[in-house]
């Protein structure tokens, strides 16, 4: 079964595409297996382990606190595979190696190990930093030198050399990176010189989901960092397990195109609202106006006048934010250095000189004090004079190495945060335009050539009815479910009947009376047509004293209900519906019930036993439609409500527009597909509602009303002569009505 998905997901994948594979600790071995025959064991990228509890729920033994992902490329190869580094931010909390800080004046202290124990390191107001050694990987005799600092000679370690030449280690000096540690010197690596750690395949800060809307819905962290390491803006994701819309939902907010599936009709209608219903932070594009401005703004670059042609193409990506990665070697080779130590020294001898004329001594720089002595003995005067030129001197220092920093931290490599694009915080951005679809249940019909002998010749044969037994069973155990909880058809008794289009009859209690009911099976594979109603029906008529005929169907055509109505009995047609009225011809007396199958009864017994009883047959009313031609010739089609059927006392009754999600029009219906020409939406109107109080001004109440209404907009007569109203339920489930007009 997992086997047949991942090839089909193998072909479906881009030269430098990848997919990835959530999976628990009781199969990840087997999946793994089936991933390295499919794939390639060379093609394994990584195992992550991600955590989803937040605190241990009881096991009996070793609690099992995460699942795995199973990250696999179609092409590893670095000209192919498709990655993206991404970063979290470094946290030194308790490491003892960052144990020293550097104060605004340039102070240098160790930090204690109280502090560090404590969890102080984050809280100290000045710059973190730890001592390095410097002994590169490699021996270069022409390395070894020596190098005179603060007065002391220094030469690399028995059997080492410096990281660098003479003019690197000098450039390290003048940019203040050296600090002695016993009998060797060290590199001083401020945290903010990089404070970022590369992502690895060990993820502990992406606890479950917030507010789930789904039983198995998987945090969203975990799925954004899946499509920020292998996809840019305007890659294609595909996520045949759709559940609760999380992946449809980050690929939307990060501008990457989606395909979403699933056999449940309440998933999609779940992610359907979660989409229609979310509103995203707007990232600047790189292809506009904006986006070339702040380029050049971080860039320090000026912009070109003009500016380019630009199309707001959102796969030239986003504006991304970027960290500075200061290492030793770009300072050793930052000549810039030398003239801004160069500028700076030819002030700072000047105020050395005075320093020294006035205390009587031949100082170095690095033996100027802070601060002037409490014990020396010269007058008010001179003493103002001293403490005057060491504020300067001190002052020149940090100014020099402001510039130095400055200088260093332009002139570093820099790191794109692919997760931190640049916002316009003046704009909301909501949801594009996307289409929910539903699997064609029309087969095209391959010639007898093309098809294996195998097939043809299963075509030929009689069905062994094994669909038909399961669809039975689980009718009897599961019923049919209607709108409302409560409402469910439940039969007494349900067995297999020999007829020609009835496969099963049974009996159910209406009030008190037990009634006969026969069970129609629509094609595993296929539509269930006008004819199949009209056949079946005609034979339960003729039958013995059918009370009810109830007809499953995994889909049904756009005429199948009308047909039904046929042999319902007859309900009393409005007057102001007679723009648009259906010829009926009474055949008999027969309530005739179409019942929606859940596509989880084609997907075999394991998924049943987790789907359950539930939803798996489902009725969905008649919708209520009112259709009004004005003066102008034009129409406009209100829905009422919808016409349910109760099972339990076998009444129609009229239920308001609240069973309803959406409702479509199709204003020149061809009798063949479906174009969604009108949209709105009634009931359950929260998620909405707080999207638009999260648009405020943004929204245009009158084309928010147009689009929340159970009244449609005026439009054309069409072409056809027909138009065609399609109703959804919050279920998922639908229903097709087309009107003559």
């Amino acid at each position: 079964y997992l086997r047949d998905r991942l090839v089909v997901a193998r072909e479906l994948l881009t030269e430098s595409g990848s997919i990835f594979v959530q999976i628990g600790d009781e199969n990840v071995h087997l999946v793994r297996c089936l991933l390295d025959e499919v794939f390639g064991q060379a093609n394994g990228v990584a195992l992550i382990n991600f955590r989803k509890k937040t605190m241990p729920l009881g096991a009996t033994f070793l609690e099992r606190m995460g699942d795995y992902l199973l990250w696999y490329s179609k092409d590893i190869s670095s000209a192919k595979a498709k990655y993206r580094q991404l970063y979290l931010k470094q946290d030194i909390t308790g490491d003892f190696h960052w144990n020293w800080y550097e104060l605004a004046d340039g102070t240098r202290r160790r930090i204690t190990k109280a502090q560090i124990e404590a969890g102080e390191q984050t809280h100290i107001n000045a710059r973190v930093a730890r001592l390095v050694s410097m002994w590169p990987p490699s021996f270069s005799s022409n390395a070894v030198f020596r190098i005179d600092l603060n007065g002391k000679e220094w030469w690399p370690a028995e059997g080492q050399c410096w990281p660098t030449n003479s003019v690197g280690m000098q450039r390290l000096i003048e940019a203040n990176r050296l600090e002695p540690e016993g009998q060797y010197l060290r590199y001083l690596l401020y945290l903010d010189d990089y404070d970022l750690v590369k992502l690895t395949t060990n993820w502990q800060d992406t606890i479950g989901a917030r507010d789930q809307n789904y039983v198995v819905e998987t945090s969203p962290t975990v799925v954004e960092r899946c499509l920020l390491m292998t996809t840019d803006p305007g890659d294609l994701v595909l996520d045949p397990t759709c559940g609760s819309g999380t992946t449809a939902y980050v690929a939307e907010q990060w501008g990457r195109r989606w395909i979403t599936i699933d056999t449940s009709r309440v998933a999609l209608a779940l992610a359907r609202t979660r989409l229609m219903a979310a509103k995203f932070p707007y990232y600047i594009l790189a292809d506009s106006a904006d986006g070339i401005m702040k380029e050049a703004e971080i860039t320090g670059q000026v912009p070109p006048a003009p500016l380019p042609k630009i199309d707001n193409d959102i796969k030239k990506g986003f504006v991304y934010k970027r960290v500075p990665h200061i290492t030793l070697k770009s300072i050793a080779n930052n000549e810039e250095i030398d003239a801004i130590h160069t500028k700076w020294q030819e002030q700072l001898e000047v105020v050395r000189a005075k320093l020294n004329k006035l205390f009587g001594k031949k100082w170095e720089e690095w033996e100027i004090p802070r601060e002037a002595s409490d014990q020396l003995s010269v007058s008010s005067n001179q003493l103002s004079k001293i403490e005057e030129l060491l504020a300067e001197w001190w002052r020149l220092r940090r100014e020099r190495q402001k510039e130095i920093d400055e200088a260093i931290a332009k002139r570093a490599d820099a790191e794109l945060l692919y997760d931190q694009p640049y916002e316009d915080n003046k704009r909301i951005r909501v949801s594009g335009p996307f289409t929910a679809e539903s699997l064609s249940p029309h087969r095209v019909l391959s010639t007898e050539e093309e098809r294996p002998s195998s097939e043809v010749q299963a075509q030929k044969e009689p069905s062994n009815g094994q669909f038909e037994t399961m669809i039975i069973d689980n009718l009897k155990k599961a019923g049919v479910q209607n709108t409302r909880k409560n409402e469910r058809l439940k039969f007494d008794r349900l067995e297999p009947f020999a007829g020609t289009w009835l496969h099963a009859a049974g009996e159910y209690t209406e009030k008190d009376k037990t009634k006969r009911v026969a069970i129609s099976i629509g094609p595993e594979h296929g539509t269930v047509g006008p004819e199949l109603v009209r056949e079946a029906a005609k034979e339960a008529v003729r039958g013995a004293g059918f009370d009810l005929l109830v007809v499953c169907g995994f889909a049904f055509d756009a005429h199948a209900g009308e047909t039904a109505k046929e042999f319902t009995p007859e309900l009393p047609v409005r007057k102001e519906n007679r723009v648009a009225e259906v010829a009926t011809v009474q055949y008999g007396k027969l309530p005739v019930m179409l019942a929606r199958m859940n596509p989880d009864l084609a997907m075999g017994d394991e998924l049943l036993k987790k789907t359950g009883a539930g939803n798996l047959f489902m009725v969905f009313g008649e919708p209520d439609i009112n259709i009004k031609k004005h003066k102008d010739g034009k129409l406009v089609v209100e829905i009422k409500g919808v016409d349910v059927y109760d099972p339990t006392t076998g009444q129609i009754r009229s239920s308001s527009t609240d069973d309803i999600a959406c409702w479509f029009i199709d204003t020149n219906y061809n009798g063949e597909s479906f174009f969604v020409r009108h949209a709105y939406f009634t009931g359950a109107d929260e998620p909405y509602e707080k999207l638009k109080r999260a648009l405020r001004a943004e929204i245009d109440e009158a084309a928010w009303s147009a689009l929340y209404s159970t009244k449609s907009r005026p439009f054309e007569l069409p072409k056809t002569g027909k138009i065609a109203v399609k109703v959804i339920n919050h279920y998922g489930d639908e229903v097709l009505k087309v009107y003559e007009v």
